[in-house]
């Protein structure tokens, strides 16, 4: 009998999920949160992630339950360990990439490099750590954020009020997040497979380019990048996965500071944006290695293919019609770039397809990929 996995989530990370599930051998099945979603090819069930009944009874026809977003409620993990079920990452691990003030604390405690950082109840909290930092921080909502989302950078408390506002509301206490504003010189991702049984894959570090505070660009590796950094970054992505026992595909975004310190700013607990070049462009893609980890299976060789492979985000798409119409032109323009599209409607700021390109010499293939992409854009 085929192993089966149930992914709860229908977008476009399960969607690409599928592909190499296929290769595999695998059965993979789907809890959408909707009809028509991204990974609707898959999908075997539709419901509300956040109702324990629902995802137990997906649940029960499969062998493990992975993740295509790490929203899923701790009450509902738990439900599914007291039921026996395989959960990869595990409620454990997910606890910190659901909450960042729980993920600044345990990575301090991990000894991890990290934005000067402190949990603020109010306006006065706020105010005394920016005086104490120049005057300038970001502000995070500890819960829900992404793609630039729960994120401000702000200049006095009082830009802040109405998250403050919505605490007291809440009538549960809380804090917001609040870091220091880092002079960094660029931003980078370090992702790293992680099986149960302990065995670890580490992918090499990437260079990320944020437009909007949404993924725009990957160039894989990092350019510039000597083996100190290479080092470091595999070393601290290595540290994070077993120090939080994360199962699974991780991972962590960094600062390169304009001192040359690397930071940590964020965690994914999952296939993540900035390994999609690893389709086209490593040995095994994050897609393939995530469904090797959380089945506990032998991973699969991380390595580059090519010497260059950058990965151009689709953003929007088209103002009138699908991305399908542009399909044509794309592949006659451009007949070696990889275009992946994820079944959405076009949308400003909306993340549709992404375009991967492999090559030798950086700026040709990073010329040719946005070349690409821009054929899906008017």
């Amino acid at each position: 009998m085929a192993l089966r996995v149930g992914v709860v989530g229908g977008g476009q990370l399960a969607r690409m999920m599928i592909a190499p599930a296929v290769e595999l051998g695998v059965n993979i099945r789907v809890l959408a949160e909707e009809e028509a979603m991204a990974a609707s090819l898959a999908a075997s069930a539709v419901g509300d992630y956040r109702d324990a009944a629902t995802v137990l009874a997906f649940a029960r026809e499969v062998d493990v339950v992975t993740f295509d977003h790490e929203h899923v409620p701790q009450d509902v993990l738990e439900t599914l360990v007291d039921a026996g079920v395989p959960v990869h990452p595990g409620p454990g691990a997910l606890r910190f990439a659901q909450d960042k003030l729980v993920m600044r604390a345990r990575l301090a405690e991990l000894g991890m490099p990290q934005p000067d950082w402190a949990a603020v109840t109010g306006p006065d909290e706020l105010q005394a750590f920016l005086d104490a930092h120049g005057g300038r921080a970001v502000v995070k909502t500890p819960r829900g954020g992404y793609d630039g989302k729960g994120v401000r950078v702000v200049t006095a408390a009082t830009e802040a009020d109405d998250w403050f506002a919505t605490l007291a509301e809440d009538a549960r206490g809380g804090a917001l997040l609040v870091e220091e504003l880092v002079d960094f010189s660029r931003e980078l991702a370090q992702q790293v497979a992680r099986r149960p049984s302990g065995e670890v894959a580490v992918y090499p570090v990437v260079e990320t380019v944020q437009r909007g505070g949404v993924c725009a660009e990957v160039i894989a590796p990092a350019p510039h990048a000597g083996d100190r950094l290479r080092e470091v970054a595999a070393s601290i992505g290595t540290a994070i996965a077993k120090g939080l026992d994360v199962t699974g595909m991780l991972a962590v975004e960094l600062f390169e500071t304009t001192d040359e310190r690397l930071l940590v700013n964020e965690l994914a607990m999952r296939p993540h944006n900035s390994g999609h070049w690893t389709q086209d462009g490593a040995t095994t893609s994050q897609f393939e290695q995530h469904l090797r980890a959380v089945l506990d299976l032998p991973l699969g060789d991380p390595s580059p293919r090519s010497p260059w492979a950058v990965m151009i985000n689709i953003l929007g798409g088209p103002a009138e019609g699908g991305l399908e119409g542009r399909f044509g032109a794309a592949m006659a323009e451009h007949p070696d770039a990889k275009v992946h599209t994820y079944g959405k409607a076009p949308r400003p700021g909306r993340k549709v397809g992404h375009v991967n390109v492999t090559g030798d010499d950086l700026d040709d293939v990073a010329y040719r990929a946005r070349a690409a992409a821009s054929v899906f854009l008017d």
